[in-house]
């Protein structure tokens, strides 16, 4: 080779490293050429966790690959900023859809993606159940069971999915008695209940029961932890005054509301240690009260009807939801959800770093339905089970774009009729439960408790 020719070729290497080079520096940082919108743009990405592990993603209805079988993540990167039409799949799962936005030089994350197994399958749990409560621990269950004429109580531990004997109707009285107002103690190692006669509950109407006069009606406490279980007469835990309308124990605190007004903190003897409202609360005459306490943030419910978060600024209950059935603490309490017929909202106590961010305080909008909503559970800390008047779904809680919601059941399924929960006789009680322990549905329903497989992968 002549040198000539070494020295065009020398010259047009150098040139054509000079052309190169920033082009390859840019795209080791990340630029590409937006070719819709004709600039140079840096590229993000999308970082996805799922449950269960190793399932198929699909973007803008392409393949882009698996989450790894070990943690369940994947990163998808150099990605132009743009809206992003994003699938989760699995055979045997419901899909996971979501549209979102990719931005300059940011990683957009959904890290609690969880799918859903298609098919919720309840097997028959027992018979001649006329009634069940939880308790405090979702851990076991009371159950009434009837025998002809006769009823007993049976205790069910949900861990173990042991039933045991606690009491008879018999063990109370020979002439024939019911039970009634059935609650667990707050440790849940006792439960009290009313009792009254079966010859006086012939007298009175069912739906008179809450007006039944004192007199009528006995109270017993049935310690279920002793072996054999103890029975005896005794009074509810009550507040130690009149005066206290409403309270909660939180650690070894109390948190009280009096017939004033006043919000309190106290000691474990109800001796005040703050007075926590400066101004009294507008009390209503006729009107109950229930408070509910999570860390510094501190709910009132007025009858079922106005929910107030305490300002802890000024110190007075803001009116922030009308309507208001209940509300429930999150698993990792950090968060609440509160609803009312027709709507779902959720407040956060904490922030939330992580996307979607949240601000300490915010309040967002989940779910609007027709059906009227009846309960709500949390499933772990980023879902929502809820239950309608004709079923039984589960929504998640990230509301950017669309919110992906699972059907679980129709409770057309459980019942002999066709009528709607909330429309149910006495004698059909219908009654559901969410345990989080196991992570199932119990779904009572014409003396039958059913129970669902396990609902999370």
């Amino acid at each position: 080779m002549k040198q000539k020719t070494r020295k065009i070729l020398f010259f047009l290497c150098v040139f054509l490293f000079i052309l190169s080079a920033p082009v390859v520096v840019l795209y080791s940082q990340g630029y590409r050429f937006d070719f819709e919108n004709r600039k140079l743009t840096q590229t993000g990405g999308l970082f996805l966790k799922v449950i269960p592990k190793d399932i198929e993603i699909y973007l803008e209805g392409k393949s882009a690959g698996k989450t790894d079988f070990l943690f369940g993540q994947t990163l998808i990167d150099n990605l132009l900023p743009e809206k992003y039409n994003i699938k989760v799949k699995k055979e045997g799962y419901f899909d996971w859809e979501k549209n979102l936005e990719i931005k300059e030089k940011e990683v957009t994350g959904a890290k609690n993606i969880v799918l859903f197994p298609t098919e919720t399958n309840f097997k028959l749990l027992s018979k001649r159940i006329n009634n069940a409560w939880f308790s405090p621990d979702e851990k076991r269950m009371i159950l009434k069971e009837t025998r002809g004429n006769f009823w007993e109580l049976k205790l069910f531990d949900l861990e173990k999915n042991l039933k045991s004997h606690l009491l008879k109707e018999s063990d109370i009285s020979r002439e024939g008695i019911d039970i009634f107002d059935l609650e667990f103690s707050e440790d849940g190692k006792k439960i009290y209940f009313d009792t009254i006669s079966k010859e006086q509950l012939k007298e009175e109407l069912v739906a008179s029961l809450p007006a039944i006069a004192e007199q009528l009606k006995t109270t017993f406490a049935l310690e279920i932890d002793r072996d054999p279980p103890f029975l005896k007469e005794a009074k509810r835990p009550s507040a130690p005054s009149e005066n206290i309308l409403t309270y909660q124990k939180v650690n070894e605190e109390i948190y009280y509301l009096d017939n004033s007004g006043y919000l309190y903190k106290a000691d474990s003897s109800f001796l005040i240690t703050e007075n926590i409202t400066k101004i009294p609360f507008p009390l209503k005459q006729e009107t109950s009260y229930r408070l509910y306490v999570f860390d510094s943030s501190i709910f009132l419910i007025e009858e079922n009807k106005s929910l107030y978060l305490l300002n802890q600024e000024t110190g007075l209950f803001e009116n922030i939801f009308e309507g208001i059935k209940s509300l429930k603490l999150s698993s990792d309490l950090k968060k609440v959800a509160y609803f009312s017929n027709c709507e779902i909202r959720i407040l956060f106590l904490e922030e939330v770093l992580e996307q979607p961010r949240r601000k300490k305080g915010e309040d967002i909008f989940l779910l609007r339905l027709s059906d009227k909503i009846k309960d709500v559970f949390w499933i772990r800390a980023n879902h929502l089970l809820f239950v309608t008047e004709h079923d039984i779904k589960i929504a998640e809680i990230d509301n950017r774009d669309m919110i992906n919601i699972i059907p679980l059941a129709q409770l057309s399924s459980f019942t002999k009729n066709t009528v709607r929960y909330g429309e149910f006789s006495e004698k059909e009680n219908l009654k559901i439960f969410w345990s989080s322990v196991n992570e199932r549905i119990y779904i009572l329903a014409n003396e039958s408790l059913w129970i669902s497989s396990k609902i999370t992968p």
